[in-house]
Parts: C-alpha cells; structure tokens; sequence
C-alpha cells in the first residue's frame, strides 16, 4: 500500500465524489435500486479500490490479487462505480444498471462481471463465503487477503454469526470484514426493528480484533486498515459509522432512501451539490 500524502488524499476524494456521482447518474437511469448504503460506502469501496487492495483491472483474474466480497449486495451501485472509475469497464456502463441482460445486474453476479467474487443478494452469506476463500489462502499458503464489506441489518442473519464462530477459531487473519454501521434498513433504525448492540463486544467474544472507524473519513478508513493489517491470529472488524446518503444533503441520515432511487429532478439537485462539493476539494488542492 502506497504511503498516504496529502495530495494522495485528496485524489482520492475526488474519486470517492467521482464515485458518488456514478450512483447518482446510475440509480436514477435504472429509476430504481438502492441509494442510502450506496452513496455511504463511496468512501470505504473507493479506499478499497484505488489505495489499498492488490488487484489489477486489467487482470480481473490474477491469482494473487485480494479478495474483495460484497455481502450486501443491494448496495451494489457502490461496487459497479468504484470498478468503473477503477478501469473494470467504462464509466459509461454505468448507465445499464439493472437493465435486461445488463452486467450490472441488481446484485451482483459472478458469472458476469470480471473480479466480481460471488453472486450476492440473501444477506447473511457473503462473510461466510470470505471464509470459506481466507481458509483455503491459508492452507494453500498465499498472501493475499480476503476483504468482505457487511451491513449492520444483515447481522440480524444466523449464518453471519456462525461465520463469526468460524472465523475465530481458524484465526483467520488474513480476513478483514467491514460493517457499515449506517444504522437503517428498509423499515427504520436497526436498534428499535433488531438491537444490535453492543456490537464490537460480541465481535471480540468471538475472538475477532476490533476496530472503530469513521467510514466517511478516507484518512481513518486507511489508518484503520493498515492498523487492521497488523494484526496476527485473529480476524478483525472495521465497524465503519456511516451517515445514509452521504454527500447528498436530502438523503443523509433519511432511512426512507434506503431502498429507493433519486427521481430526475432530485438526481440534478444531487449532482450538482456533488459537483460543488468536488470544487471544494480542488480548491484545497491548488
């Protein structure tokens, strides 16, 4: 991992509002999907995608690369335009969302995109299945990790907890799990529909290492995954807060746009707050 400059930071603000308004344009053409958790991981997928995984997007299939799993898959706006902008495949694409015989289906699906791991949708699965992948890395001795991104209403789901158990007991540490702690899912707040804390306590029972972040600060995202790195013997946790609709004022912290896309005119407001945002950045940049 490349050694974080302030100049390096602020590239990668600009892509995470590069990001952004990739959902937006894609959320709105599709006039459906998910916009909350989408516009609130922009941060944490684009840390992922342009500083710290070991991939190649033109080798979507390296060997070596590291592992990157997308449990909650309906966020999946966040992924396809983090891997656009990462050179998966043209940002233009971005515009099939969820269209008939699109790549960029409405969760993620394997047999379709390159350096998409698994088919996600049922959520619960994906830390299970970044497991099973940290597993057979450490019995085949490789070096490469496995990165699983979760939701905090998916910890409601019993295989998550079992892949907890799991995970502990093989000391999996060359698996680090994300939570995106936004606190909503599609009814209202996780702590009134299924209390999950105290959360990072029930991770360490299970013998995982845990650490706290702000999952919209792309400095703390980073520290915090290099801190994560370090550790041996243990799988360990990122409970990433996040504010819903990060970036896009109407939207943040409203659970009601947890599962629905921005309209046209509400998707202009969107992009230009954006764009005025990305401004601001580059004026700290010159």
């Amino acid at each position: 991992m490349q050694s974080l400059t302030p100049q390096r930071l602020i590239e990668l603000r600009l892509a995470a509002n590069d990001v952004r308004q990739g959902i937006i344009r894609s959320l709105v053409a599709a006039g459906s999907g998910h916009s909350a958790g989408s516009l609130d991981m922009a941060d944490v997928f684009t840390a992922l995608y342009f500083h710290i995984l070991r991939h190649d997007p033109q080798r979507p299939d390296w060997a070596k690369r590291d592992r990157l799993l997308l449990s909650c898959g309906h966020i999946a706006p966040v992924r396809y335009s983090a891997m656009a902008y990462a050179g998966y495949f043209p940002v233009d694409e971005l515009l099939t969302l969820r269209r008939l015989g699109t790549r960029l289906q409405g969760h993620p699906e394997r047999m379709r995109l390159p350096a998409v791991e698994t088919t996600s949708g049922p959520l619960g699965e994906g830390l299970a299945q970044g497991v099973g992948m940290a597993l057979g890395g450490k019995l085949d001795r490789e070096d490469w990790r496995v990165y699983v991104v979760t939701s905090d209403a998916e910890h409601q789901c019993g295989l998550h907890w079992e892949a907890m158990m799991t995970a502990g007991k093989f000391k999996l540490d060359n698996l680090i799990s994300f939570i995106d702690r936004n606190f909503i899912q599609i009814d209202g707040s996780t702590e009134e529909i299924m209390p999950l804390e105290p959360l990072a306590d029930k991770y360490r029972s299970f013998n995982w290492e845990v650490f706290e972040c702000d999952g919209n600060d792309m400095a703390a995202i980073i520290a915090t995954v290099e801190r994560a790195q370090t550790v041996k013997g243990k799988p360990s946790v990122i409970i990433a807060n996040t504010v819903p609709g990060k970036g896009v004022s109407y939207m943040e912290g409203d659970y009601t746009w947890h599962g629905k896309p921005p309209n046209k005119e509400q998707a202009a407001l969107a992009l230009a707050q954006l764009q005025a945002d990305r401004e601001q950045i580059g004026a700290v940049h010159v």
